[in-house]
């Protein structure tokens, strides 16, 4: 067979090269583990639980865990610990010391269930928000309503109080009268004339609670912009740890999720001191609905102030206390009423988070559209928000809260896991933590406790025996990517000012799930995607991050530990502070390269506008712009400065050079390290890629590395041209090295194949562990799914591991390798030839490489595959037998509805189609 007819076959036999040789993974660590968040529900935990788990977390090749207390199951309500009493804190002594003995770290939440509170928040620091009231009057009336907050709710509040009255007449002209208004609530004035509109701001409270708080944890939400609220919140843990952070890696704060806290006690006085104004004048604008040019200024200074506020006194005030423990912290700002690039770059480990199911066109990978929730889709330009923070200023770990609501329970397999890996990989992140697992007492019956919304990764899953294919996986990749640091040559800066200036709203929370109103259809967010897809890679930058910025060593560079830039890209955008601009000019007058995609329009905000927009246009005038070609530039001090509607043209003028192996439509992340670069490469394609590709990084050696079984090899190479084999699905990282290594043996490529051998003759099926029952043994003459077997009805409800057995005669054969191909897997396996183990197949495109394990002649081969969990709990329901028994929310559906799998059909179990053992040739 001639090559170009087996690009299919792929990249699947690989070169340990000789046991000299210099093995080129990074070592590996916990950390390049996947960690798993972990829900103690009513913190029911004890010792003989935790070492159980934990020691089970370990051998499945799990590194870590984050530790946060939800609501509880009923009927174990003796058993609650409560949050951060001494017997909480002993169990925590316990988990931290039994961590460390098996190399596993701990995190855990400051806090139970989310957002950020508890019974220490007291009403003073509770989450605050502005309540208007609006009032007529006019000259000839006398007006003898008192001004009082008549809201119910808040009547019993002791911190209620009365922050600003305005009033305008029909020209809009303000009086303010907030010293008019005296304790009982009586207005001290009169109109002379007109008809007069009064706005009363009363400081209130949200009364939210915490969501899903475990026992000790209940009470009201923080309030992130008071100056003491925080401080005061952290006193509690201050008592609790003492002098010691008990073993915690680092303090976790979930996303922000308080609702209408639009206030806080001293906003306005903070307002005039950042600002430079009161906004007392112009509260109408604040807090109606017109949508003008003066609304949408106030709007915008509004927002910055929140932004500020959150940042210096919330997520500051947690780094700080976090690293007085000598841990870490981490934060996931998604969410949040402020810049995302500042309030992720002010933690240790910025995080992120991914909800719902992407669509890839990955042959044969599965993805039942009733199974999924189709208005959620993780999206890679979201994720960069935290991953460019931590790039520019140097953090080594970005986080991510992977798989929730990956699919519906129970039906999510690890080769639907793989590709959303990859794609959070793919945006920069490299510390993933799977949502999540939930602690099972040791004598809980199956399916131990579960969370109402996660991807299951508990010991009770069915598929956990092939877990360790799926973490190792991980573990490999992560080990690269925390390596060295981040290679991106753009700087694109993000125009919040734009999303500021909206004038519709009020407060304005930057979430993952309504990027489809604030980030998709920006002009930013196209210049994202057009940039990716064409090989650039790019992290975004704020405006304090460009005010930090220096240029140096011909780079662009925000921090001494972070990454070093070619260019900055300002894109299309309506306001730009003027001191941005500023900062960005004295950037290219040291040197830097920058692109405008246009000229800005105006400055943002409401102070002093005419004199600041005279500077804006002042700065623009010095650029000294030349007509060049299509686009315009400037030589401008030792730099350069393009004006350019397409951006990619001005990128060429630069000679800025993209990674042209994007044209085969594979995705690819970078890192250097000291000596090389390191290519993290995935084929989300439909297509099989068997060519050579180039790279911008011209090595002495580069050696092949997979990720999936950890193999490697020194890779053909013509210049910068490296050739790879890329079957739909798969990845690959790539070691480029300044210094080559002769002892690395030469990868091996996939020369031709010889006709497979199908595996049609007959099989033994029998059942090793699993329920509720073991179904009895059988004998195949033709491969099926013992689902299949529909007279026996324990193969409709069983979930757990079926073995599939055969004999098969060998030939002597020049084949260098074979390789086992699998049709149809329901869902992973484990392959055993002759009493050996050959691995873990559990992702497409489900096959592997046996031939070290045959031998001429007769040889068993033994596939051991575990299915979804699903059938197991459709009996129970049907069955009505009590599994999900929880307060709180209890346990929902994808769509959250009360759960019910009575009505599921029975997910197909098992092996199907034909398996072929087909004999490779490698290229010499």
């Amino acid at each position: 067979m001639k090559i170009k007819n087996i690009v299919k076959l792929s990249v699947i036999c690989f070169a340990f090269g000789n046991l000299s040789a210099q093995n080129p993974w990074p070592k590996t660590t916990e950390t390049a583990k996947p960690w798993t968040r972990w829900w103690w529900m009513g913190s029911a935990v004890d010792e003989k639980g935790l070492d159980k788990q934990l020691t089970t977390l370990s051998k499945a090749g799990f590194g870590g865990v984050e530790i946060v207390p939800i609501y509880g199951a009923k009927g174990f309500e003796n058993t609650y610990i409560n949050y951060l009493s001494p017997e909480w804190m002993k169990m925590l002594q316990f988990t931290t010391d039994k961590a460390k003995s098996l190399n596993m770290g701990v995190d855990m939440a400051v806090g139970t269930g989310w957002p950020i509170g508890g019974p220490q928040v007291s009403e003073q620091d509770a989450a605050t928000k502005m309540i208007v009231q609006t009032y007529e009057i006019q000259s000839d009336e006398k007006f003898s309503e008192k001004i009082i907050l008549k809201d119910e709710k808040q009547k019993d509040l002791k911190t209620i109080k009365l922050d600003i009255v305005t009033a305008y007449n029909e020209k809009n002209e303000a009086v303010v009268l907030t010293d008019k208004i005296s304790n009982d609530g009586t207005l001290n004035w009169k109109p002379t004339s007109g008809k007069w509109r009064i706005y009363a701001v009363f400081v209130g409270k949200t009364l939210q609670k915490v969501k899903r708080a475990a026992p000790g944890g209940e009470g009201y939400t923080l309030d992130h912009f008071s100056p003491h609220a925080t401080k005061d919140y952290l006193k509690t843990f201050d008592k609790a740890f003492g002098n010691s952070n008990y073993g915690i890696r680092s303090f976790f704060n979930d996303s922000y999720e308080v609702y209408n806290a639009d206030w806080t006690d001293d906003f306005k006085d903070e307002f005039k001191k950042r600002r430079g104004y009161d906004v007392s004048p112009y509260i109408k604008y604040l807090v109606g609905d017109e949508e003008n040019e003066v609304a949408g200024r106030i709007k915008s200074d509004y927002r910055e102030t929140m932004s500020e506020l959150i940042l210096n006194r919330f997520t500051k005030d947690f780094t700080n206390w976090a690293h007085s423990k000598n841990s870490k912290n981490t934060n996931q700002a998604h969410g949040s009423p402020g810049n995302l690039l500042d309030l992720y770059a002010a933690v240790d480990i910025p995080e992120s988070e991914t909800f719902g199911s992407t669509k890839f066109d990955i042959q044969g990978l599965k993805r039942n559209v009733e199974d999924i929730n189709t208005k959620e889709v993780p999206d890679i330009n979201m994720l960069k928000f935290a991953s460019s923070a931590a790039n520019i200023t140097g953090k080594p770990l970005i986080s991510n809260e992977s798989f929730t609501w990956l699919t519906e329970h129970f039906k999510t397999s690890w080769s639907q896991v793989k590709p959303e890996a990859e794609q959070i990989f793919l945006s920069g992140i490299n510390h993933i933590f799977y949502h999540g697992t939930t602690y099972t007492p040791a004598d809980v019956k199956f399916p131990g406790w579960l969370f109402y919304a996660s991807t299951n990764f508990v010991p009770e899953n069915s598929l956990w025996p092939n877990i360790k294919g799926l973490n190792s996986y991980i573990e490999r990749t992560q080990s690269v990517l925390q390596n060295g640091k981040s290679d991106n040559e753009i700087l694109m800066y993000w125009p919040v000012y734009d999303q500021w200036a909206s004038p519709k709203g009020k407060d304005m929370a930057f979430k993952i799930h309504n990027i489809e109103k604030w980030l998709d259809p920006t002009p930013f967010y196209e210049d994202l995607e057009k940039l990716g897809k064409s090989g650039y890679s790019l992290d975004m930058v704020s405006d304090k991050m460009i005010d930090e910025a220096k240029f140096e060593n011909q780079n662009i560079q925000v921090s001494k530990n972070g990454g070093s830039y070619k260019v900055l890209i300002v894109p299309q955008l309506n306001y730009l502070p003027e001191s941005t601009l500023r900062n960005i000019l004295n950037l290219a007058q040291n040197g830097a390269s920058v692109i405008f995609q246009s000229e800005p329009k105006d400055v943002p905000g409401n102070f002093e506008v005419e004199k600041r927009r005279t500077f804006l246009k002042s700065l623009w005038a010095q650029i000294p712009f030349q007509q060049d070609g299509n686009l315009k530039s400037a030589t401008l001090g030792n730099g350069k400065v393009l004006l350019s509607p397409d951006v990619e043209k001005a990128l060429e003028y630069l000679k800025i050079e993209r990674e042209k192996l994007t044209d085969t439509g594979l995705k690819f992340v970078r890192r250097q390290f000291d000596g090389g670069k390191y290519y993290y490469i995935v084929n989300h394609t439909s297509k099989e890629i068997n060519q050579n590709i180039p790279l911008n990084y011209i090595a002495k050696q580069v050696a092949l590395m997979n990720p999936e079984n950890g193999e490697f090899g020194a890779a053909e190479t013509q210049n910068n041209l490296v050739k790879v084999q890329l079957k739909s699905g798969e990845s690959l990282i790539i070691k480029a090295s300044e210094t080559p290594d002769n002892s690395i043996s030469k990868w091996k490529y996939i020369e031709k194949t010889d006709s497979p051998i199908i595996l049609n003759q007959t099989w033994s099926l029998s059942f090793k562990e699993g329920g509720p029952e073991l179904p009895k043994s059988k004998t195949l003459t033709k491969l099926q799914p013992w689902t299949n077997f529909t007279e026996d009805a324990s193969t409709q409800s069983f979930s757990g591991t079926g073995v599939y057995t055969t004999t098969l005669n060998v030939k002597k054969s020049k084949a260098d390798d074979y390789l086992l191909k699998f049709d149809k897997l329901y869902e992973s396996a484990k392959v055993i030839v002759n009493g050996q183990e050959a691995g873990i197949v559990w992702s497409n495109p489900f096959e592997i490489s046996v031939g070290k394990y045959l031998k001429k002649g007769k040889n068993i081969i033994q596939i051991e595959v575990s299915n979804l969990m699903a059938n197991r709990i459709r009996y129970m329901d049907q069955n009505k037998i009590e599994w999900r028994n929880y307060h709180e929310i209890n346990f929902v559906n994808i769509n959250y509805k009360p759960f019910d799998a009575s009505n599921w059909e029975v997910q197909p179990s098992g092996l199907d189609g034909e398996i072929q053992l087909i004999p490779v040739y490698y290229s010499k």
